[in-house]
């Protein structure tokens, strides 16, 4: 079965420049401390929230439970695979969940060392095997997984589009694929999100529109889209919230300009919420029968 032709992250050619910024970010120590220490160091993704006051790890952790109960009728033999997957908190539970093996592939070095750790940590490194790897050049044989994963992590890409043929080549007939992700309400402007453009050094979001025309492309048919855009703001509200009553704690080991760019980037991500600029929601889609 084939394999995409370039799949090394280590090689420079076979990293876009959306790669490399995403990889950089997200390597740095400061990122690596604030992602620990106020997320949690398992879940990078947004919650879903019973109250403005639940706390990060809580609200995160149902997010997963949500995407799970909406992973339904499953074909039988594939692997699971996890998309984004950065400190394996999903990855852990979807081995837990499901006698599949997973195969999580992110293009941080640093967090995938954390995911190692704490893989070996509960005792399920044999059930999750982590690559160093881009979620547009998988490195894994066509039609080999039930289920492809991804929480908060397409966004990073730089072609979106070849992130959905790479699920496409991946599903076998029948899987299915969810996830979530921070997206443009259908029909904003991208000129409208240019504060936010311009933090994550991208030149545009997906949307909800954008993601199923991308997928019928490729063959996929969207089921289910659950909007709950409000929980963006609610998330992002949540972590600045936390960030700011812990701040003189968290500069003990993160540095007061990462802290001040964070704070003004998720007042971007609430501002933009709050205008109906942004939308954010759990998605469903699924490769035919042959």
């Amino acid at each position: 079965m084939a394999m995409p032709p370039c799949f090394d992250p280590m090689d420079s050619d076979c990293l876009t420049t959306a790669d490399s910024v995403a990889a950089d970010y997200y390597d740095s120590a400061d990122a690596d401390r604030f992602y620990e220490k106020v997320w949690g160091g398992e879940d990078i993704h947004i919650g879903l929230y019973d109250s403005s006051a639940e706390s990060i790890a809580v609200a995160s952790d149902r997010t997963v439970h949500a995407l799970m109960a909406m992973a339904t009728d499953l074909p039988q033999g594939g692997v699971v695979v996890d998309l984004g997957s950065g400190y394996g908190g999903a990855a852990r539970r979807l081995a837990s969940w499901s006698d599949r093996s997973v195969h999580a592939i992110n293009i941080s070095a640093v967090e995938n060392q954390r995911h190692r750790r704490l893989n070996a940590a509960a005792g399920v490194s044999a059930r999750i095997t982590v690559h160093d790897a881009s979620f547009e050049q998988v490195p894994l044989p066509d039609q080999s997984a039930d289920l492809v994963w991804s929480q908060d992590a397409i966004l990073h890409a730089g072609n979106r589009a070849q992130v959905l043929a790479e699920v496409a080549r991946l599903l076998r007939p029948g899987g299915c694929f969810v996830l979530t992700d921070p997206m443009a309400m259908d029909g904003v402007e991208m000129s409208r999100l240019k504060p936010i453009l311009d933090r994550i050094h991208l030149p545009d979001l997906a949307s909800p529109d954008r993601y199923r025309a991308w997928a019928e492309r490729v063959g996929l048919a969207r089921e289910v889209w659950d909007d709950r855009s409000g929980m963006l703001v609610r998330h992002y509200t949540r972590v600045q919230e936390v960030t700011r009553q812990r701040r003189a704690e968290l500069e003990q080991s993160i540095s007061p300009a990462y802290l001040d760019r964070m704070d003004l980037g998720l007042q971007h991500w609430i501002d933009g919420g709050l205008e109906g600029r942004l939308s954010w929601g759990l998605m469903r889609f699924r490769r035919p029968v042959d």
